[in-house]
C-alpha cells in the first residue's frame, strides 16, 4: 500500500479537500441523476397508463354510441 497508516491515506499528501471534495461531488452528481432519472420514469409511465385508460374510455364510448344507434 502507498500510505502507511489510515491518517496518511485521508491526507492524500496534503491534497485531502480536493480529492475528497471532487469524490464529494461526484457522487452529489450521480446520486441527483439517478433520483431525477427515476422520477422522471414514474411520471413518464403514470401519464402512459393515463393515456391508455383515456383511449379505453373513447373506444367504449363510441362502441356505445355506435349500439345506441342502431
Amino acid at each position: 500500500m502507498q500510505f502507511d497508516s489510515f491518517k496518511d491515506f485521508l491526507d492524500m499528501g496534503g491534497y485531502a479537500f480536493y480529492v475528497w471534495l471532487s469524490y464529494g461531488v461526484t457522487f452529489g452528481c450521480l446520486a441527483t441523476l439517478i433520483t431525477l432519472s427515476i422520477k422522471q420514469k414514474r411520471k413518464v409511465l403514470i401519464e402512459i397508463a393515463k393515456k391508455i385508460t383515456r383511449e379505453q374510455r373513447l373506444k367504449e364510448t363510441r362502441g356505445n354510441n355506435r349500439e345506441s344507434k342502431t
